[in-house]
């Protein structure tokens, strides 16, 4: 009897899997033959419905201009890019770009597993840049994100960031030698579109997924995010959304009785007491907050993208609300879901409520800014058609907030302007996909615009799920999607060659 110890390492959206398999056979050799290593891996991946792999890449930088659109300041600054060149044909292969969002790139290059899936296939290279004033790309070091250096922080920057680099990587040459085709999910996939309508010349196609680029004001109503939020709820349990909706008056009621907040606290886990109205409302929006990020992440499988949480986190957290809960009941059940949604690997040791949603993975400090310039997104709810508390949006109040913050006032159409918000029939050779549950669905394109601007709707699928790593649990929509991408992105690289083809 042979005994034949093969380890499998494999590293998932979760770290916590590391597998060990032993194969016991009277001959190595047949047990070999039987169950490759190989094959063990897709066993258990198929079995565990891991969804990522372990990526490779050398960490480079490259200098641009702390101002690319004027000339009175002379200042340079290095960003960040990775790079993976595994399955490149430097003669021939395209290049494919991430254009980096609102946190360290690290976060987008292990969670945008299509790209890596696909690069051997195109003898492809692979490049991750990142976002100036995210991650380490920081023109003024720690001091960045001060009012005095953020200035420099928008999109039309970094697009130009990208664009040099581009142009480095194609060796600075007139006549471009590869296909670039760009990828980008969420904020990215915005980046990736308008890379595509600023950057033609740069870029032969973009992948735009979930890109909420018709979340501005006046293009659709500032309630149809929540209440797509809602929607993924009620499609897990009409009595979750029911209990969530009672859950504010119950809440708000109960910590105005001595001793509740108390028991609210370790009832919770939460770090700090419940001292005050402005403590009440914090923990309000944290939770708001966390029902908008379950339905973002809302994934088929384990995930640690924004935060560790389990495969189809909405519909585990309505077991716990899954049935009519009232007064303690109903907030038991609430704290239920507030322990898994902030402590699912159960290392952390208590809810900070008052840090609202700034996810660790990130590290998207920046957002804010942006968000109080260029990137105005009108959010309300009603009440009505959506189960949080009626919040009505009031530009007025946000524009101070922001010049209290920031001493600046937003540009509210700015970037619709600056990139055509929904008239884009000039525009080429980009696809828009969105999942009908992710909530910023509600600000992306579903219609196709023109042969070359297409929409892909995918029915069962949740924030950028079709750049992630594939999983034996993707709906049959989200492989449909991704075979649209493999097409158009066929299309493009045949189209460039045919360019380059006609002019020797």
């Amino acid at each position: 009897m042979t005994l034949e110890l093969i380890t499998v390492h494999v590293t998932s959206q979760s770290p916590r899997y590391r597998l060990l398999v032993i194969i016991v056979s009277n001959s190595v050799r047949t047990a070999r033959r039987i169950m490759s290593a190989k094959l063990i891996f897709i066993f258990l991946v198929s079995v565990l419905g891991l969804a990522s792999c372990e990526y490779k890449y050398q960490t480079k930088w490259f200098t641009v201009p702390l101002d690319h659109f004027g000339f009175q300041r002379n200042e340079t600054f290095k960003i960040r890019y990775l790079e993976n060149s595994e399955y490149w044909d430097d003669g021939h292969g395209p290049i494919f770009f991430y254009t980096g969002n609102e946190g360290q790139i690290e976060a987008f290059a292990q969670h945008t597993g299509f790209m890596w899936e696909i690069a051997s296939d195109y003898k492809a290279k692979l490049v991750f840049a990142e976002h100036r004033y995210y991650g380490q790309s920081l023109p003024f070091g720690n001091k960045s994100l001060e009012n005095e250096n953020i200035g420099y922080l928008t999109a039309a920057q970094a697009l130009a960031d990208y664009a040099d680099l581009i142009n480095y990587l194609q060796g600075d040459k007139v006549e471009p030698r590869y296909p670039v085709i760009v990828f980008g999910g969420s904020y990215g996939g915005m980046l990736a579109a308008y890379f595509r309508i600023k950057y033609p010349h740069l870029v032969n196609g973009a992948i735009a997924a979930s890109a909420p680029i018709h979340m501005y004001p006046g293009m659709v109503p500032c309630e149809v995010f929540d209440r797509i939020v809602t929607s993924s709820f009620k499609i897990a349990n009409q009595n979750c959304v029911t209990n969530i909706k009672n859950s504010w008056s119950t809440l708000r009621n109960f910590v105005k009785v001595q001793n509740n907040s108390e028991w609210l606290r370790n009832e919770w886990h939460l770090c700090n007491p419940i001292k005050n109205s402005s403590d009440v409302q914090a923990l309000v929006d944290y939770l708001q907050s966390m029902y908008e990020t379950l339905a973002m992440v809302n994934y088929p499988f384990e995930s640690d993208f924004l935060l560790p949480l389990p495969a189809q986190p909405v519909r585990v957290m309505c077991q716990y609300l899954n049935e009519t809960l009232k007064e303690k009941k109903l907030l038991e059940g609430i704290g239920e879901v507030l322990k898994t949604f902030a402590n699912y690997t159960g290392k952390t040791s208590c809810v900070d409520y008052r840090d609202g949603d700034n996810y660790g993975n990130l590290q998207a400090s920046g957002w804010d800014y942006q968000a109080c310039t260029e990137m105005v997104m009108p959010m309300c709810t009603t009440g009505t058609y959506d189960m949080f508390e009626p919040k009505p949006w009031d530009f007025t109040k946000y524009a101070e907030d922001c010049y209290k913050k920031y001493n600046v006032y937003p540009r509210p159409q700015g970037a619709r302007v600056e990139y055509g918000g929904a008239k884009l029939q000039a525009a080429s050779n980009i696809v828009f996909s969105n999942g009908l549950l992710d909530p910023w669905a509600g600000g992306g394109i579903l219609n196709s615009i023109s042969s070359s601007v297409t929409a892909v709707v995918i029915i069962d699928a949740a924030h950028h799920l079709d750049l992630m790593p594939s999983s034996p649990y993707d709906p049959a929509s989200v492989k449909m999607a991704r075979n649209i991408h493999r097409q158009n992105i066929d299309k493009w690289i045949r189209q460039f060659r045919e360019e380059q083809s006609a002019k020797q």
